[in-house]
């Protein structure tokens, strides 16, 4: 896990540490419990971004808590 980044729960995108809302969903529901990262660069082809319902590029965590 990266201590320094805060991930979004309702999406599970990695937002910077001083983010306040995340950045593709403008959320404010952040959370720095998180685990696992995949970084997924064309949703459109990726079967695990089909899995995580992720439909545009970026770094999201496996695990939110």
């Amino acid at each position: 896990m990266a201590s320094n980044r805060l991930v979004c729960r309702e999406c599970h995108l990695v937002n910077d540490a001083d983010a306040e809302t995340c950045a593709s969903c403008a959320s404010s529901s952040l959370t720095e419990d998180w685990a696992g990262y995949v970084v997924i660069a064309h949703p459109e082809e990726s079967e695990i971004a089909t899995e995580m319902q992720v439909d545009e590029p970026g770094a999201y965590a496996l695990k939110v808590r």
